[in-house]
């Protein structure tokens, strides 16, 4: 069985690291890498580009993110903090920091496809197996439309305020679902196991008690928690006040369906 991943502030792979970005790697599996990216202000990210098998998706933690989507990725997205964004495969799209302050932000690639493989090899000036990965230029159609694409605002996602939690749905890709849930202490999810999945939270309000295997662990804002499949995992808020965690389902395995059902 796979082990458990949990990163807490600053921790993971540091695959680059300058003045004007940085970027670690938090978990890199089949199913699912996470990146937490750095820019600063006006740093440019890559050109347009599709991707066949795979959805490419965003949440900014601070700052603002510039996006481009569609076909010759016209339409502009400003991304503020709280904002998720996802292009899943075919869509054309870009991303860039074109404010004048620094932005960091979560970058998922799942399926992965060896995303943390192809920066090792460009970080290591291996070009030829970066080029492996499962990027290409722009389709001469212009790939998928816009409307394919997932953009979901800070306050926005299809919302269900329950007696002791809010959920907000912010993507329900089949290769990616994300939840914004913010719970009071009253709300606890029993240990449990998922056996198709990867379940993972970024914590980003208050503190939450994560049961990892037999051990429970305390996590503060900014920590990185991944179950994969098999792993025995539950969480509580430990209080006083609500706690709010991003929630990421690769692949989503009928959890959205389970949100709106109740």
């Amino acid at each position: 069985m796979a082990e458990p991943v949990l990163r807490r502030t600053g921790e993971g792979e540091t695959i680059f690291d300058s003045d004007r970005s940085t970027l670690r790697v938090l978990v890199d599996r089949e199913e699912l890498t996470v990146t937490w990216f750095r820019y600063a202000r006006g740093e440019e990210g890559p050109d347009p580009h599709v991707h066949h098998r795979h959805t490419d998706a965003f949440y900014v933690l601070e700052g603002e993110l510039e996006l481009g989507l569609g076909p010759s990725a016209a339409e502009t997205v400003r991304a503020t903090a709280g904002t998720f964004v996802a292009a899943p495969p075919e869509v054309v799209h870009t991303f860039r920091n074109a404010s004048s302050a620094e932005a960091t932000f979560l970058n998922f690639h799942a399926p992965s496809m060896g995303f943390a493989d192809m920066l090792r090899a460009r970080r290591d000036g291996r070009e030829e197996d970066a080029e492996r990965f499962d990027q290409s230029e722009p389709p001469p159609d212009g790939g998928r439309p816009v409307s394919a694409a997932v953009v979901s605002r800070p306050e926005g996602g299809e919302v269900f305020d329950r007696e002791n939690r809010a959920i907000a749905i912010k993507s329900d890709l089949p290769q990616i679902s994300a939840f914004d849930i913010a719970f009071d202490p009253e709300f606890v999810v029993d240990p449990h196991r998922h056996d198709d999945h990867v379940d993972s939270f970024y914590v980003l309000a208050g503190e939450v008690d994560f049961t990892i295997g037999e051990d429970v662990v305390r996590a503060a804002a900014s920590t990185w928690f991944s179950a994969p499949p098999g792993t025995r995992h539950g969480f509580r808020n430990p209080g006083p006040g609500r706690a709010r965690v991003l929630n990421v389902h690769t692949p989503d395995g009928g959890f959205t369906g389970g949100v709106r059902g109740g």
